[in-house]
């Protein structure tokens, strides 16, 4: 294990968060807030760390997959634990464990909040608060990559470990370029977020603040009754697509630009992802339609909804808690299955979900006739033993943390409903859940112990476990591995 590179790294990507928080800063002094100050601390630390271990680069600075493991997990944490300095040093959220949710719950874009009365943050924090969204959307070592050159291995190693699906396909050869051409079309895609609900009446800072949670697909408002408070179609409608596309697969919008319509049309998990959007979407409409004046006005909440889970975003639109258990247990569904690979949506990602089934039906086919030989295909591409081997032991961590993680949550005697659907919409990277953390509920009233629970939760269902799994392996920090 390269200690002295990872601490390099990690120093590194600390000066940039402390460059991150100087932009509240400049909000706090445009709307005359004292609050501004809170992040100057923070930022002073960071800077300090960034020159003492940040500066000179180690004789021995190659990197491979476990240090790209640890680096990853130490660094959410680490910009976490930093990025939650601001709530608690300007007394706004006075406990630091419930700044340290709200910020994790910020970067990992689940949108889970503790905030009782979030209208009564200052705007610089609550820009803070939905700019963690943004960047963590497409992923913390992501951006460094975008503005920090790092060797040309250790960027392939660190973007492996971040980017989400079970295939860390590069879109062109170099890591780097990688990162700037995702970034590149995030930031259009945001920008023309921000044009279509300012036509749409809302003023600049709700629509970046509305930007930064559809874009990462995570959820924070500056309102209390999210978007419902704008009571407007056409902005349902807005946020609605951006979060679906958000959703997509962000090499398809690469073979876009480059005219390979073809290769969109013919992407299975993008086909299946709209399936389930569409086959969602009416199902609920039909059990939801006694609930509103009209038909039309029922499948404006559904697919709202239905768009808001499967992507994770977690946003809403009405108090979805009170619909019938029919339409409450496919939103939860959807908060399993989450969003395309390699897109900002959480949850275990549509394209796992068709290799499972596709394993179902292979081994349903052999134990009829044991001498076939079946090959499991995505969009035409094989799939490789190796990451069959991945996704298994993917499900089987992913339900092993459920468990435990609601065994230790259901500790603080709340009902089931409540329990599970925290520790799931929290591993999903959802937000919102049903009963008392429902989208008009929020989750301050856990424990201490099941914030943390929750919080490792949000954090190895972004990272996707494996990171997390290595950090907390004893093997992994031996010299020789």
């Amino acid at each position: 294990m390269n200690t002295k590179m990872i601490r390099y790294i990690l120093c590194r990507m600390l000066g940039v968060e402390a460059v991150l928080l100087m932009i509240p800063v400049i909000v706090a002094a445009l709307y005359q807030e004292m609050s501004g100050i809170a992040f100057l601390i923070p930022a002073g630390i960071l800077l300090l760390l960034f020159f003492l271990a940040g500066v000179k680069k180690p004789e021995q600075s190659h990197i491979y997959g476990k240090e790209g493991m640890v680096i990853v997990a130490l660094a959410w944490i680490l910009w976490s634990l930093f990025g939650a300095m601001p709530f608690t040093i300007s007394g706004f959220i006075p406990n630091y464990m419930d700044a340290f949710f709200e910020t994790v719950s910020g970067f990992t874009t689940t949108g889970s909040s503790i905030l009782r009365d979030v209208e009564a943050l200052p705007q610089c924090l609550l820009f803070w608060r939905s700019l963690t969204h943004w960047i963590g959307g497409m992923g913390v070592l992501v951006f460094v990559l975008v503005l920090i050159s790092f060797d040309k291995k250790n960027s392939m190693y660190l973007m492996r470990a971040e980017v989400p699906g079970p295939e860390k396909d590069k879109l062109v050869p170099k890591a780097m370029s990688t990162a700037r051409i995702l970034y590149g079309m995030y930031l259009i895609m945001t920008v023309v977020e921000i044009i279509f609900l300012m036509l749409g009446g809302v003023n600049l800072f709700d629509s970046m603040i509305f930007s930064f949670g559809s874009a990462g697909t995570g959820g924070f408002s500056n309102y209390a009754d999210s978007v419902a408070h704008f009571h407007s179609a056409y902005i349902d409608g807005v946020i609605t697509t951006f979060c679906a596309l958000f959703g997509v697969n962000f090499s398809l919008f690469y073979f876009m630009l480059l005219g390979d319509f073809k290769s969109v049309r013919k992407n299975e998990e993008l086909r299946t992802y709209i399936m389930l959007i569409v086959g969602a979407t009416a199902l609920i409409t039909l059990n939801i339609h006694s609930m509103f004046p009209s038909m039309i006005k029922a499948f404006r909440y559904a697919i709202f909804q239905v768009v808001t889970v499967i992507t994770t975003t977690g946003y809403a639109t009405t108090d979805f808690a009170k619909w019938p258990m029919f339409s409450k247990s496919i939103l939860m569904m959807l908060t399993v299955v989450g969003a395309c690979a390699s897109s900002t949506g959480g949850g275990i990602k549509v394209s796992r979900l068709l290799v499972g089934i596709k394993c179902v039906k292979r081994e349903s086919v052999q134990l009829a006739h044991p001498k076939s030989v079946g090959i499991i295909r995505i969009g035409g591409k094989k799939v490789g033993s190796d990451i069959l081997r991945t996704i298994y032991i993917y499900f089987i961590a992913y339900v092993g943390i459920l468990i435990v993680s609601v065994m230790l949550v259901s500790l603080d005697n709340f009902d089931f409903e409540t329990t599970f659907s925290a520790v799931l919409t929290t591993l999903g990277n959802v937000g919102p859940g049903m009963a008392k953390v429902g989208p008009m509920g929020n989750f301050a009233d856990f424990s201490i112990l099941s914030k943390l629970v929750l919080c490792f939760d949000m954090l190895a269902g972004r990272l996707e476990i494996f990171p997390f799994l290595v950090l907390f392996t004893a093997p992994a920090w031996r010299r020789k591995f």
